[in-house]
């Protein structure tokens, strides 16, 4: 404040009056001031001016911020997305404030709709895994429920099928891939792929599926076998039954897919590698305290060191 008057003398006066305006009349402590009553009150109001224009700089720069937050998760985050990412860059915010500063700026997240029952291929004469799972995805550490499924992408030179294998407690994507079917070995090589990624330690693992007949084919199976996993599938063969990897393309259908056109397929199949990376390495999960899946196992491998 004391800029606002070359005097420092007098700006020390003016503060004083001012911390005892409360319990003394302004105009009693200028008379006995080297102050004047009019010059504590200029003095007053250039101090509000400038206070006011601090606070309008500070709201501007936070719903740059926010803005600049929402571009980078590709316009998909909400408020409390935006929110947790702005605490972890150092800002004091509460959800609320993000939330009417997003509206006041005309942006908003995007949230995916409930993901709706898909037709899934059964061999007729496959058998079946039993349920390891029972619907309870997250069981508390890494590595101890993987879901996988394949859903059908398409772009201007046709078809294509994307399979992904993801840690239900971490939320990351281990596997995946995109082909131009989708064939037992299509899941086989994101089994593989996945396993790669924890170092092959995964003996116990369960790897819980839909009732699809690449799921239930002897590649797959042997697949599993070999690299120690539990073979698991829903009774009833819906998409609550493999509900974790259904949530997966509901995110990825919602928050991208839809959202671009894609005209040749190694266009979409780079498109879908970027995703994963964005999805892995920064998108924030409110299932894992905002963190990105990456971030997350950080935290649990140095909470797993310290015990």
């Amino acid at each position: 404040m004391g800029v606002l008057c070359r005097d420092t003398t007098k700006v020390r006066f003016f503060e004083l009056i001012a911390a005892q305006c409360a319990n003394h009349p302004v105009e009693v402590m200028t008379r006995n001031l080297p102050v004047s009553k009019a010059g504590y009150y200029t003095w007053k109001k250039r101090c509000t001016a400038t206070i006011s224009t601090e606070v309008a700089q500070v709201r501007l720069d936070r719903q740059a911020k926010v803005l600049a937050i929402h571009r980078e998760s590709k316009g998909t985050y909400g408020s409390p997305r935006v929110t947790a990412e702005l605490r972890a860059r150092g800002e004091l915010i509460t959800e609320k404030t993000v939330a009417l500063m997003m509206a006041s700026i005309g942006i908003a997240g995007i949230s995916p709709r409930t993901f709706k029952t898909r037709t899934t291929i059964v061999d007729p004469n496959a058998s079946f895994p039993p349920d390891l799972v029972d619907r309870v995805f997250n069981q508390g550490r890494p590595d101890t429920v993987w879901t996988s499924d394949i859903t059908y992408l398409t772009c201007g030179e046709g078809d294509l099928y994307f399979c992904a294998v993801k840690d239900e407690h971490t939320k990351r994507i281990l596997g995946f891939k995109v082909a131009d079917h989708m064939r037992a070995d299509l899941v086989a090589d994101c089994l593989i792929a996945a396993a790669a990624v924890r170092d092959q330690k995964v003996t116990g693992t369960i790897f819980h599926s839909d009732r699809g007949s690449q799921y239930t084919s002897t590649l797959v199976a042997d697949t599993a076998t070999q690299l120690g996993l539990s073979r698991s599938m829903g009774d009833t063969g819906i998409c609550w039954d493999n509900a974790g990897a259904e949530s997966l393309w509901s995110t990825f259908k919602h928050e991208y897919y839809y959202r671009h056109t894609f005209i040749t397929k190694a266009e979409l199949t780079a498109a879908v590698t970027d995703w994963v990376r964005f999805y892995n390495h920064q998108r924030r999960h409110s299932a894992i305290g905002y963190l990105s899946p990456i971030n997350y196992e950080i935290v649990c491998t140095q909470a797993n060191q310290a015990a």
